[in-house]
Formats: C-alpha cells, structure tokens, sequence
C-alpha cells in the first residue's frame, strides 16, 4: 500500500500571505544582489567624471533603467515587508484577516513609493 503523496502548489489555491512570503525571499535574494550595483557605482563615482559619465549614460539605456527600477521596488519591498515582520515578531498582525490587509497594504506602498522615487530621480517630481 502506498503513503498519500503531500499537497503541493497545484492543489493549494495561492493567498496573497503565501505570494508574499516567496517575494519576500526572492527580494531578500536580489537585494543582495543589487548591492553590487551599487558598489560598482560609488567606484565610479570615486574614479572620476570621465568614468561616472560614461556609467551614467550606459544606465540611461532602457534595460539597464528597467533592471536598476525592478531593484528599487526589491528594496522597497523588502523593507516594508521587513517592518511587517517586525511587528510580527512583537505580536501584532498575526491575525489573517490583518496579515492580509497589511500584505496588501505593503504591496501598495512599495509600488506607490517606488513611482514617487523614480519620479523624482527622472526630475517630474
């Protein structure tokens, strides 16, 4: 006779907890990543005008801008997710109905403060 095999993500219906938390690691994961990126730009920064405007142009291309905006929502992300969890750890929000609204209460100030940065830095805000 054999053992029932596990449920796996084909028989689970995804929740927005569940999202979430695999972006939430995901994230964690590019932010370490990205911080590369930003150590090759403060040695570009350190090497001179000539080499930062050089740097500087090459992000103005649309796949490099695209890659430096999908990082600023994964630190955006992960912080304000990191803040949830922090709250979490003290004992607050660890009902469902709560983890679900600040679940999407976090995807939404990541997207809307991700806009405000990127407008910002593009000089319309």
């Amino acid at each position: 006779m054999s053992n029932p095999l596990s449920p796996h993500l084909q028989v689970y219906r995804w929740q927005i907890t569940s999202i979430l938390s695999i972006l939430h690691r995901i994230t964690g994961v590019v932010s370490s990543l990205g911080s590369l990126i930003i150590i090759f730009l403060l040695f570009a920064i350190g090497s001179g005008e000539d080499f930062f405007e050089t740097v500087i142009k090459v992000a103005n291309n649309l796949f490099v801008r695209t890659i430096l905006i999908g990082l600023t929502f994964s630190y955006l992300f992960y912080f304000a997710n990191c803040i949830r969890h922090l709250f979490w750890d003290s004992g607050y929000g660890l009902d469902l109905n709560t983890a679900k609204l600040t679940g999407w209460l976090t995807v939404f100030l990541t997207v809307v403060l991700t806009v405000i940065f990127w407008m910002m830095v593009m000089g319309i805000f």
